[in-house]
């Protein structure tokens, strides 16, 4: 858990991108390393806050976000990285930190999020596309406002490739994480007999 893949856009092409989190116990705060930009620092920030916006519906203890520090990484340190496109790779890596559920190992993601978890277009797509392929990635989760430049990318390009639009980021992590929401709905329902009062049927 805590390890997401994203699609980065580079001067020489696509690349994938591995974002690694990791908590520890302390007093909520964030430490970034991999030379990130102030770009990613920021998407960082803000994926965090929407994570304790809708702890409840990833089944979190928002008490845990202010009993842990973070650890945010992304390998390569020696290069410099910044740019809005790995935020829904960031959100979706924390997500899986704190629910401790794993990403699935064969989806790669790019976009941009807003603070309340709308997925805004990105840029490079193609190349990330060639990235994903070239990387085995079986699935690639991009911007719903991205679906135009997907389509555009020639066929043989594309092919062998699931592409998956997203639009906002509950969306997003229900495909990415899909055992966090069936834990929940397996909770709901065995708690859903509870407290109930018997019913009663007319003529019995």
């Amino acid at each position: 858990p805590g390890v997401a893949i994203g699609l980065a856009w580079t001067p020489v092409g696509g690349d994938i991108l591995y974002i690694e989190t990791t908590r520890y116990p302390g007093k909520g705060e964030i430490r970034l390393s991999g030379q990130l930009g102030d770009v990613m620092k920021e998407s960082a920030y803000a994926s965090l806050s929407f994570l304790k916006a809708h702890s409840a519906e990833l089944n979190v203890d928002v008490e845990d976000f202010g009993k842990h520090d973070i650890h945010i990484h992304i390998p390569s340190g020696a290069i410099p990285k910044d740019g809005p496109s790995a935020g829904v790779t960031l959100l979706t890596a924390l997500a899986s930190l704190f629910t401790g559920v794993p990403v699935r190992d064969d989806v790669a993601m790019t976009g941009e999020i807003s603070l309340r978890g709308v997925i805004l277009p990105v840029g490079g797509i193609k190349e990330k596309v060639l990235a994903a392929r070239a990387a085995g990635v079986g699935t690639v989760l991009l911007p719903e406002k991205n679906r135009s430049e997907f389509e555009e990318i020639p066929d043989h390009v594309r092919s062998g490739l699931l592409v998956e639009y997203q639009s906002d980021m509950m969306s997003l992590l229900r495909s990415a994480l899909p055992d966090v929401f069936a834990n929940n709905a397996r909770s709901a329902l065995s708690g859903s007999g509870r407290d109930r009062l018997p019913v009663q049927r007319e003529g019995w």
